[in-house]
């Protein structure tokens, strides 16, 4: 349930509230908007009466949650969140972020040209992957910290945000030692002791979705990182498996819509892995932005042709100049900025 405080209840009527949800044996989550405080009560007491909160000072009323997904829910929070992924930096609200770069760490030099090429195009955060989860055990799996490390130089000489992927409960701490985003990536949508670990550090997390997941186990998958205490959850939809043998996944942007109808969580789109041909992702880009979208992540390689993985989804710098600037006018067409 959520407890609606009254627009001028004082910070004591709320704590207030927020102990006598704990006593009843709820968990409490305060939620702070722009018009008022919410108080979201969640657990399973169906025995317990709680209507005697709606005569405690500073409440408005009581209103059933009634999605199963309750803090990520627009029943808990009407206004859409945003998420600071950087000091001043936000994905959500009136402007689209992008964050871009190789699918995998390959030598610090080359992060260094990739990342200024897509800073100078535009770009807010720099995606890459340290640790790479690989189909195949004898494919590349990343450099480890050492490409971590490369990582954070990079961002010292540039300013972008680092998007990077934790893989298991071990690395948490020191993939958030110097990424600013810690991603999850699809295969681990459902990995739950990893979602409450990445829950319990501070770190915003970018979720990818998994891809035979529906939009609900997406959104609970969500609500593990943010009933451990995280709010900072931006959702990102990579595709899904279907028959389909043209694209490598299938990029059902129809999704971007529905997810900011029932959630205030921002949403970011990921046309490479939602494809997996170059040639398609900048359609795909120009498509998620008129869709809504408040982020792509894109994958970008100034030699894709010789990229240790994912090169054929892969677009070059200059082609990601291009698409950077038909999005922006796509954008500025929707009353939004990027």
């Amino acid at each position: 349930m959520i407890v609606v405080m009254k627009p001028k209840a004082t910070p004591q009527q709320v704590e207030h509230v927020k102990q006598l949800v704990q006593e009843m044996g709820l968990t409490s989550h305060v939620i702070v908007g722009t018009e008022r405080t919410v108080v979201a009560a969640v657990g399973d007491k169906r025995g317990v009466d709680k209507s005697f909160l709606e005569n405690t000072e500073g409440v408005e009323k009581i209103v059933p949650i009634l999605a199963p997904y309750k803090i990520a829910s627009r029943e808990t929070k009407t206004e859409p969140s945003e998420v600071e992924i950087r000091p001043g930096v936000r994905i959500g609200g009136k402007n689209v972020g992008v964050v871009a770069g190789p699918c995998t760490v390959e030598s610090r030099d080359g992060l260094l040209r990739i990342a200024e090429a897509v800073k100078a195009a535009g770009a807010i955060g720099l995606r890459g992957g340290a640790f790479k989860p690989r189909t195949s055990p004898y494919s590349f799996q990343g450099l480890g910290e050492e490409g971590l490390k490369y990582l954070a130089e990079v961002r010292e000489q540039t300013g972008l945000a680092i998007v990077t992927e934790v893989m298991a409960v071990d690395k948490v701490e020191m993939v958030a030692a110097y990424a600013d985003v810690l991603q999850i990536g699809a295969r681990n949508m459902q990995n739950y002791n990893l979602l409450q670990a990445v829950g319990q550090q501070g770190k915003p997390v970018m979720l990818k979705r998994g891809m035979s997941a529906t939009l609900e186990e997406f959104l609970l998958a969500a609500e593990y990182i943010i009933s451990q205490g995280n709010r900072n959850v931006i959702l990102c939809e990579r595709g899904i498996r279907t028959f389909e043998q043209y694209v490598r996944n299938t990029l059902p942007l129809a999704v971007v819509p529905e997810l900011k109808r029932v959630s205030h969580l921002p949403v970011v789109v990921d046309p490479s892995h939602g494809t997996g041909h170059a040639y398609l992702v900048p359609a795909m880009c120009r498509a998620a932005v008129a869709a809504g979208a408040d982020g792509l992540i894109i994958e970008v390689h100034d030699d894709p042709e010789h990229a240790v993985s994912d090169g054929a989804q892969s677009i070059t710098p200059e082609a990601f100049a291009e698409v950077m600037g038909e999005c922006a006018k796509i954008a500025q067409a929707i009353g939004r900025l990027l």
